[in-house]
């Protein structure tokens, strides 16, 4: 079995530290989605395993006391969960509306609808390393797989937005209709599906680029017959935005898919134009002097030196790249070649011994790899963003995050249009 190691304070204010079975990680999700949500009515998805939380807790913690329903309740409203502490993004005081953040890495979706005053009243992320990031910044333990029935179960209704950077993942749709059916056996058949089952006003659906091209075409025609004729919603053409036109300095195109229930009777949508704000890679580089670390051996920079020679004697473009201060950054992305085609010239160092084991010595051209938080800043996430996994886990992270700015330009053209409709 599976424990969750939780800290709580009491209402006498004493910290004490509590590990409760939790397999599929339901019961400390409904504790953290109940805590959030005990104000709007969407608590009631949550409280039968909130309040089994809370019971294997009290039982801990008092052994020797009968824990019933009532007192189990009584503490629910009482105990003070250290993830609600001192996050850096609490949800609105008063928010405009409700949206749900599924496949939800860190947040990139969730900060972009909450600095647009929306509350998220669901959160899904099967991997335990972005959950831990996700609960350091946003003070919620997001449900698990979200291909299980019982993940999908604690989806609440009435919520007004869908948002979803699903993985693509191959259809085979040879010779059929290429309707909801065809899509079974792919994540986007579960976002499907509960689009079906929760009928949301708006879905916010983001992709890789090749999605469009993907399967000669076959794949997004898929996607987009299943949503206009099977689910019955609005959908313009979907289209490829750069994040580089939203003032972060990545290339980093990514198609958006937006949608509406057509019974609201919306017939037109613009997406957002890019912004006048323009960025460098200087604007996003440490201002500090940064850990040796971060900087290429001698071995490793001759490693990367011969194999870009032998690419482009094959008339090939591969290879390291290094981005020059008033540049724009290659696309992050999760494998190593995301760090290797974003190398930048820094001379400030003045310690070259090593910190870590490498073969040769630390260069002293001044290339290095940029910094997990000069990744975060590609993507527009701000400094107060905690990093509070590994390096080798935060760039994974954040090279399979969203870019924030792009995301939240978008979700403000939907929620204008939910709000005049």
């Amino acid at each position: 079995m599976t424990e969750a190691k939780i800290k709580i304070e009491n209402i006498d204010g004493q910290l004490f530290e509590i590990r409760v079975v939790d397999p599929d990680n339901s019961k400390t999700a409904s504790f953290t989605h109940y805590l959030h949500n005990h104000k709007n009515g969407v608590s009631q998805f949550y409280k039968k395993d909130a309040l089994l939380f809370v019971k294997e807790v009290l039982k801990k913690e008092y052994p020797t006391q009968r824990v019933t329903n009532k007192v189990a309740e009584e503490a629910l409203q009482y105990l003070i969960f250290e993830l609600n502490k001192s996050i850096p993004f609490p949800a609105p005081e008063n928010p405009k509306f409700k949206f749900i953040d599924l496949f939800a890495g860190i947040g990139g979706f969730r900060l972009a609808f909450q600095n647009l005053n929306g509350k998220c009243v669901f959160t899904s992320e099967w991997d335990k390393y972005s959950k831990q990031t996700y609960k350091a910044n946003f003070g919620e333990i997001p449900f698990g797989d979200i291909t299980k029935p019982k993940t999908k179960s604690y989806i609440p209704d009435n919520f007004d937005v869908l948002c979803a950077g699903f993985p693509c993942q191959a259809f085979s749709i040879a010779g059929r209709r290429g309707g909801f059916e065809d899509t079974r056996g792919t994540l986007f058949f579960d976002v499907a599906e509960i689009i079906k089952k929760k009928q949301p006003k708006a879905i916010f659906l983001e992709n890789v680029k090749g999605l469009r091209n993907h399967d000669k075409g076959k794949t997004l025609a898929t996607i987009l017959n299943v949503l206009r004729e099977d689910l019955n919603y609005y959908v313009p053409e979907p289209q490829i935005l750069n994040a580089k036109e939203f003032g972060v300095p990545q290339n980093r195109e990514r198609i958006f898919i937006v949608g509406f229930r057509k019974d609201l009777g919306i017939t037109d949508f613009q997406y957002p134009e890019p912004t006048n704000k323009s960025a460098v890679l200087e604007d996003i580089l440490e201002e500090e002097e940064v850990s040796v670390k971060y900087y290429l051996s001698t071995t490793y920079v001759q490693t990367l030196k011969n194999h870009r020679a032998r690419h482009e004697s094959k008339g090939n473009g591969f290879g390291y790249e290094i981005i020059p201060n008033g540049g724009t950054a290659n696309a992050v992305v999760c494998g190593g070649m995301g760090r290797e085609r974003n190398l930048v010239l820094d001379y400030r160092l003045t310690n070259f011994k090593p910190v870590t084991n490498i073969s040769g010595k630390v260069n002293r051209e001044g290339i290095r790899k940029m910094t997990p938080r000069e990744w975060a800043r590609l993507q527009g996430f701000p400094d107060t963003f905690k990093i509070v996994v590994s390096d080798a886990q935060a760039y994974k992270q954040f090279g399979n995050s969203v870019a924030v700015p792009a995301i939240q330009a978008t979700a403000k053209r939907i929620i204008e249009k939910l709000e005049n409709n």
